[in-house]
């Protein structure tokens, strides 16, 4: 599993509303997002299908995801979908209160994760790279905009 965390100066319902128009911040949150568009419902209702378009490292990925369960405030996950399923069965953005703060969790869950970090380490440095940036971004355009 990779897990990335960084605290985020303003209240989980501020952050997890911004995750809610995800498809309109999209592109902001990282310079290697290119698009995203729901395929089925919206804005993370549960069942909902999200299809996206980004580079991980200097591949080009097309990555769709079904939202699986959603507590307001405080949690999203998600199931990646075929082919991708293959490798990563999922992951969740977690939010928790701190002291008026939120501490954003990112989780990522690998199928044989071992195995991959041994055959596909560039792979594997590349998402936890992307997925540090994205918590960093995210850090900075939330709280920027005060």
């Amino acid at each position: 599993m990779l897990k990335e965390s960084i605290v985020i100066h303003k209240p989980p319902r501020e952050v997890f509303e911004w995750l809610m128009h995800f498809v309109e911040n999209y592109r902001a949150w990282h310079p290697d997002h290119i698009s995203a568009h729901w395929t089925k419902g919206r804005n993370f209702e549960i069942g909902s299908i999200l299809h996206t378009e980004e580079y991980i490292g200097d591949e080009k990925e097309t990555i769709r995801f079904r939202t699986t369960w959603v507590i307001t405030d405080r949690l999203i996950k998600y199931q990646l979908l075929f082919p991708h399923s293959l490798i990563c069965s999922g992951g969740s953005f977690r939010f928790e209160s701190q002291n008026g703060s939120t501490l954003f969790i990112a989780t990522l869950s690998f199928r044989m994760s071992r195995i991959l970090k041994v055959f596909f380490n560039k792979k594997f440095k590349a998402i936890r790279k992307h997925m540090r940036d994205e918590g960093a971004n995210l850090k900075q355009i939330l709280e920027g905009a005060a």
